[in-house]
């Protein structure tokens, strides 16, 4: 149980043409967590695992992760970000040409609640073909346990901001596409979609949605399903 690659504390760093492989059942088994690094590039790589194929965390600057081909997993993400206090802020990260097939999350963003303040800029998801993904685009700013004490009733501090989600397209077997649940203290700012075309898979009967709570968002091009009511 644990990471199949670590870096950490690392400048220009290149992975390219890995295969990782882990059982679908197997917990924190992420492929390629970076945290605290700049100038890293993953590319042309196929990641298999139980948790997230790639996770940028705290202090990460100009991540690009390119023709990544994801799943079985818990996606791409960037986060968790929050945990601990005095986190650094994360800025640059791009992931475009990507594939996800059958994961449970495809592009997430995810904060815990209670979190001291941070900021986490200009990001860039660009590109991107899901395949019967439960849950596609997700901004999840009150991850962490239910049940964990007053700090989890707590909104995050960490302030999502100039985040772009262009061609993306694909299948889900959820009928909430796009969930966007940012914090009710630093609402999310500067989310913008272009081109986001899904369809559903699934089976239930429920409308096909976007969710957006706390988030100033705004929508061109092809937008399926449609946009959030809140969009401006």
């Amino acid at each position: 149980m644990g990471f199949h690659i670590g870096i950490v504390l690392s400048d220009n760093v290149r992975a390219k043409n890995l295969h990782l492989i882990a059982p679908a059942d197997s917990p924190n088994t992420d492929g390629i967590h970076i945290s605290q690094s700049n100038l890293v590039k993953v590319t042309r790589s196929t990641i298999e695992t139980g948790d997230d194929c790639v996770a940028a965390i705290q202090g990460c600057t100009e991540v690009a992760i390119k023709k990544v081909t994801c799943g079985p997993g818990h996606g791409i993400s960037v986060g968790s970000l929050g945990k601990y206090p005095d986190e650094k802020d994360v800025r640059g990260i791009t992931v475009k040409n990507c594939t996800l097939k059958n994961t449970d999350n495809g592009i997430r963003i995810k904060t815990y609640a209670g979190s001291p303040p941070s900021q986490a800029s200009r990001m860039v998801f660009e590109d991107i073909v899901m395949e019967d993904v439960k849950h596609p685009i997700i901004i999840d700013q009150h991850y962490g346990p239910k049940s964990g004490g007053v700090m989890f009733l707590q909104p995050s501090q960490v302030r999502i901001s100039d985040v772009q989600f262009n061609n993306i397209r694909g299948t889900t077997v959820s009928n909430v596409a796009i969930e966007l649940d940012c914090s009710e203290k630093v609402p999310c700012e500067g989310i913008r979609f272009d081109n986001v075309d899904l369809k559903y898979s699934g089976e239930s009967k429920k409308p096909f949605v976007t969710t957006c709570s706390n988030a100033k968002v705004s929508f061109q091009g092809v937008q399926f399903p449609p946009p959030c009511p809140c969009s401006k």
